[in-house]
């Protein structure tokens, strides 16, 4: 009987690499997938080597370079307190890219759970929904400000109100997708066999969920990069004295008519960054999703 089951385990092997070959193909042949997938792999490297990258500490002033244009000393030019503004971006990716990571697998985490909590029990369902409804009932950014004010400035305090600002997103897309698979005749066949709800809800309709929940997580992460500069120009977001990507915004727009630098390159990174995660997610749906793959 061992002799047996290796046999069909060393079998199934070579399908399953097939498989992954084949997935690894259509995700290469994708142009959205390589492009939006190679930027933003720079941009998480340029992240990870900001203090080797940097040509100056970010956080040192230099009052007599003040306002210099990018030259050979200060490839992308200084501030208004002399500080060098490549060394800003460079520094400013870590906690950027770091609030939109973490916001993506919190809100991925909370929205698996909940989605599936509400898709699979009929009774909870109402119930976990209206609550859902009225978080996504305001407007994102004013709740990200009211949960800030409450809370205070902070990395982990942007993260933690972002994470309740765009948790609904994810826990709805989840919940339609439970409710599509609820009902298909493996689930029906799992539970006349006596297993558990979660047991049924985690192992047989959750993978289901993968596909739809990766490409909501690459927009997730697009949004919570985005809204934490919007929140660091205002002012509630992270400290000032962190460099962030809306915090070097916001410190350039006192000047932006005496220098426009200032806030031009961090605002260039800015939109890279959404637009290579935004081209990402466009490409793994179409990778994803059977309806939309071109064969």
């Amino acid at each position: 009987m061992a002799v047996a089951d290796r046999a069909v385990v060393l079998a199934e092997a070579p399908a399953a690499a097939g498989e992954r070959t084949k997935w690894a193909r259509r995700l290469l042949r994708n142009r959205n997938v390589v492009i939006g997938g190679s930027v933003f792999l720079l941009l998480v490297l340029v992240a990870l080597f900001a203090n080797a990258l940097s040509p100056y500490n970010p956080t040192r002033l230099y009052p007599g370079q003040r306002l210099k244009p990018p030259g050979l000393q200060n490839l992308l030019g200084t501030d208004e307190f002399g500080r060098d503004i490549a060394s800003l971006v460079l520094h400013g990716s870590r906690v950027s890219l770091l609030v939109g990571c973490v916001t993506m697998v919190l809100t991925s985490l909370g929205g698996v759970v909940i989605g599936l909590i509400a898709g699979y029990y009929r009774r909870l369902d109402i119930v976990i929904m209206r609550v859902m409804d009225g978080l996504m009932a305001f407007p994102a950014i004013l709740l990200a400000i009211a949960l800030m004010a409450a809370r205070g400035p902070g990395v982990w305090n942007v993260i933690l109100s972002l994470s309740v600002v765009y948790l609904p997103r994810t826990a709805m897309l989840i919940r339609s997708t439970a409710l599509s698979v609820r009902e298909l005749d493996y689930v029906l066949a799992a539970q006349a066999l006596g297993r558990s709800g979660f047991g049924i809800a985690f192992r047989h309709i959750l993978p289901n969920c993968i596909g739809p929940l990766l490409v909501q997580g690459t927009f997730i992460f697009a949004y919570a990069v985005l809204a934490e500069a919007i929140l660091g120009f205002l002012g509630v977001g992270v400290p000032p004295y962190v460099p962030s990507w809306g915090n070097v915004i916001a410190s350039g727009k006192n000047v932006i008519r005496e220098a426009f630098w200032v806030s031009l390159f961090p605002g260039l990174a800015l939109t890279l960054s959404g637009l290579s995660l935004n081209l990402l997610g466009d490409g793994l749906r179409d990778v994803l999703d059977p309806r939309l793959r071109v064969q």
